[in-house]
């Protein structure tokens, strides 16, 4: 195998051995974080099979999607996105996974092509409570919820968090756990929901014994990223 097929292979060896170990009898999706990764790089780890990937910035994704068009991949925006970008991201992304506020949702809902099919949403919630990261708070996740369901161009999919990157692993664990009862409490309401998007290379495995059903991880696959001197002299 290459080296892209032998990191995808030992990272959903990895996942499945986490799940085993949780008693989690549902799998877990793999997302691949392919944000400042080129369409060849991309291309490369899509030979190994992986499906699903995940971009932070729309404009920055657009000719990845475009150059690697027909291929079946599933392509899912992780970052925050603006209003103005939103007609972008209705129009060619799979999923939206950071929608935190009703003005997203209108946006997006007005963009989504009719003859697409509706596009899969997850609600970005911000945990821990942290000034500087997006999404709404836990006490508005019903609120856009119903906002989402209520819109036949979306598919309210579940939640996501990037929990505060705590070194205590009970920390990070009391994320995830709020997290699984927020998305319980949610379930009531909408029963066809079935994701919560969290955890990431250093928790993945922690995320996932707390009932994540879906992980995003990048540099685990496509190894470290180029230098910020790399990055401006390519």
């Amino acid at each position: 195998m290459t080296p892209r097929h032998d990191a995808l292979a030992e990272l959903l060896l990895a996942i499945e051995n986490a799940a085993a170990a949780a008693g989690r009898p549902r799998a877990t999706r793999l997302l691949a974080v392919s944000k400042t990764r080129t369409p060849s790089e991309v291309a490369a780890l899509a030979d190994a099979g992986q499906v699903a990937f995940g971009e932070n910035y729309v404009q920055e994704a657009l000719p990845k999607i475009d150059a690697l068009r027909g291929r079946g991949l599933e392509w899912h925006l992780i970052g925050h996105l603006q209003s103005n970008k939103a007609k972008d991201a209705a129009l060619a992304f799979d999923w939206v996974q950071s929608v935190d506020r009703p003005r997203l949702v209108a946006a997006l809902a007005r963009h989504r092509p009719a003859e697409a099919p509706p596009l899969d949403v997850l609600i970005q919630v911000n945990i821990d409570d942290e000034a500087s990261k997006h999404g709404c708070t836990p006490m508005d996740v019903d609120a856009l919820a119903d906002a989402v369901a209520a819109e036949p161009r979306l598919r309210l999919r579940g939640l996501m968090a990037i929990p505060a990157p705590h070194e205590d692993p009970a920390r990070r664990r009391a994320a995830f756990r709020a997290m699984a009862r927020l998305f319980a409490d949610l379930q009531d309401r909408h029963p066809g929901i079935d994701t919560i998007s969290m955890g990431m290379s250093e928790d993945f495995a922690e995320a996932i014994a707390e009932g994540a059903t879906m992980v995003r991880i990048g540099s685990a696959l496509f190894g470290p990223r180029p230098s910020k001197h790399e990055e401006s002299t390519a």
